[in-house]
């Protein structure tokens, strides 16, 4: 967090760097017989661009200035997941376990007068099963045929397992349509998608064998080309399973936010217009669904960043529940370190098996609940369309790169419209911080001297008015694809579960106090409200901690517990350190998984992360 006027050198423009990332799309999504028309097409944007620089001030386009990455290839690769695939595009299949895959595909001749579609099996999906039940096909490949037999959506999630294994061990699970399957362990990559695929199987061939799905005969005719508006799963898939409807976390969880949330709002009606964006971590046990943390609200700070550390500089409503989430974090540590059996035994912790820190039980898993997609990359328009012709993919790359946010409006990092002169306090988008919770945990630095990384397992979004929800895996898991091999021991890319269920929050657009937040967390006697303009809490609060009015939120309350739980678990180096910036130095790991973060974004061309001054930091209690 900063204000924007020190950071102006970061938000210029390199036009000649997009043409050359649309080139580089151009090349790669379109047919060789296109070539022609897409170097045309790259001239006129050139072209284009260049006017709209020339017809800007002059310090729009810096010359000298630059944002550091460029915006290339892994920008590209990542649109091309969220294409349709193209013939030539199209890889061989994947080989089977004794190499008999030259029988699964018949070669058909090109076509080059028709579209190009993604080839499908020429072996109806009953022999393939079959051969592989003889051990002729190998479990993967079978996984893979079965997906464009059946026109679903698999892909191979890596993950990590509940179980606290010697040595090293990969993880992976299979995900069909959102659903995900058991998560398969081996010593190497390979052994583990080999374990995946097979547990995926067990679990899905009955469904086969049994009839539910219709078994499609073998076609030499394509499938038909999508509509823009897609009919849903049981309209086009009438006998197919849902996979969302074994999953009854998605049922319980929205219940579960709007009992609490309706809860808190019965026993303060005055602050109800507050709810109108919401957010809530939800943990899950044997016992079933809690929410443990929720916040909601809209805005960042309005004024200059604070340095004694008082004050709320982002007042989003994921941001305010992932701190009310470490506040829950923080009770449990202190519950964990009391001399106190019964109280130790009611700690959502246990002691870690691999490592000297302290991690969640096993049997317990955590849940993100939002009603509105987060502000940035998530909010991807759904009419947008990787067209090599037209203009959208400058706009889908400004769409999918980091975002910075001011006063609740959103700005990509290589916007041109951004203000650079304002001394308003900016902070980076919700989805940018929720991508980067999926790689460092969502515990922070200054827990992390006390635990494993904390990750959620899905986030649900309640949005009644969100039909899609690529944006969100894209820039939540895609841009970050690949980057497990770089971290630190304990940190990973874990990839969530995304998907849409029930709206429990009422519409509230007409509310006066919209400036206004509410957080919460399990063990509170009650709700806090904030004024996320001015980053502290309002008189009318139920809860206040203090005639200064700073929320419990804010970094100085944080530092408070941080002291609170050393103190308890007898860490004297922590309880020596004399501000908040150097306990959160001292987190080594975490700060290396950080900065391999924030380097790997930058690599991949979606712009550098914002960089706070570190005087706002150096503050103490």
């Amino acid at each position: 967090m900063t204000a924007a006027g020190d950071l102006g050198h970061c938000f210029s423009n390199r036009v000649s760097g997009r043409v050359l990332v649309i080139n580089h799309l151009c090349s790669l999504i379109a047919p060789a017989s296109d070539h022609a028309h897409i170097l045309e097409a790259s001239q006129l944007l050139r072209q284009a661009i260049v006017k709209t620089s020339e017809s800007k001030s002059g310090g729009m386009f810096t010359a000298g200035g630059s944002f550091r990455g460029s915006r290339g290839a892994c920008s590209a690769q990542i649109l091309m997941k969220n294409l349709p695939v193209r013939e030539h595009l199209s890889s061989s299949p994947l080989p089977t376990s004794n190499g008999a895959n030259r029988d699964v595909f018949r070669q058909p001749a090109k076509d080059t007068s028709r579209p190009a579609y993604a080839s499908k099996p020429m072996v109806s999906p009953k022999e393939l099963i079959d051969r592989y039940k003889q051990g002729e096909v190998h479990p993967v490949s079978l996984l893979h045929l079965l997906a464009q037999a059946f026109q679903f959506h698999m892909e191979m999630k890596e993950t990590v397992t509940s179980e606290h294994l010697p040595g090293l061990y990969f993880a992976f699970c299979v995900v069909i349509d959102g659903f995900e399957y058991k998560t398969g362990i081996g010593k190497t990559k390979k052994d583990a998608k080999l374990s995946a695929a097979a547990l995926a199987l067990e679990d899905l061939l009955p469904t086969l064998s049994h009839g539910k799905y219709v078994l499609p005969e073998a076609s030499d005719v394509p499938p038909p080309l999508p509509v823009k508006e897609e009919p849903s799963i049981s309209d086009v898939y009438p006998s197919r399973p849902n996979p969302e409807s074994k999953n009854c976390v998605n049922l319980q969880i929205p219940l579960a936010v709007r009992d609490q949330l309706s809860k808190l709002m019965n026993s303060h009606l005055e602050f109800s217009a507050c709810a109108g964006t919401t957010a809530a971590f939800i943990l899950q046990t044997s016992s079933g669904c809690e929410v443990v943390a929720l916040g909601t609200g809209d805005f960042n700070i309005k004024e200059s960043a604070s340095l004694s550390g008082r004050l709320v500089h982002d007042s989003h409503a994921v941001v305010t529940a992932r701190r009310s989430l470490m506040r829950f974090l923080y009770r449990h540590l202190l519950m964990f370190f009391s001399k106190t059996a019964n109280l130790t035994e009611k700690s959502v912790f246990q002691q870690s098996s691999s490592s000297h820190l302290l991690s969640l039980k096993s049997g317990i898993t955590l849940h993100l609940y939002v009603n509105q997609l987060p502000k940035g990359a998530a909010q991807i328009p759904s009419q947008l369309r990787l067209n090599p012709l037209s203009m959208s993919a400058l706009q889908v790359i400004n769409e999918i790169s980091l975002h910075l946010s001011v006063e609740g409006k959103v700005f990509s990092v290589f916007s041109s419209t951004f203000d650079q002169s304002t001394s308003k306090v900016v902070s980076m988008s919700a989805t940018d911080k929720v991508t980067q919770w999926q790689v460092l945990g969502y515990q922070g630095a200054l827990l992390s001297h006390f635990i494993e990384p904390v990750y959620i397992q899905s986030i649900l979004i309640g949005d009644s008015c969100c039909s899609d929800i690529r944006g969100m895996k894209m820039s939540v898991s895609q841009r970050v694809e690949g980057i497990t091999s770089q971290l630190p021991m304990y940190y990973c890319m874990m990839r969530p579960h995304i998907s849409l269920v029930a709206s429990v929050a009422a519409d509230t657009a007409n509310g006066g106090d919209l400036t206004y937040g509410i957080n919460w967390s399990e063990g509170d006697g009650s709700l806090e409200v904030v004024d996320g303009l001015l980053g502290k809490t309002i008189e009318e609060s139920p809860f206040k901690s203090g005639s200064a009015l700073a929320s419990r939120l804010c970094k100085a309350a944080m530092l408070h517990r941080f002291k609170l739980v050393a103190k308890e678990a007898q860490r004297q180096d922590l309880l020596a350190t004399s501000s908040y910036r150097e306990a959160k130095r001292m987190a080594k790991s975490y700060q290396e998984a950080k900065n391999v973060l924030r380097e790997y974004l930058s690599q991949q061309g979606f712009g550098s992360w914002l960089v706070k001054l570190s005087v706002i930091d150096n503050f103490s209690m």
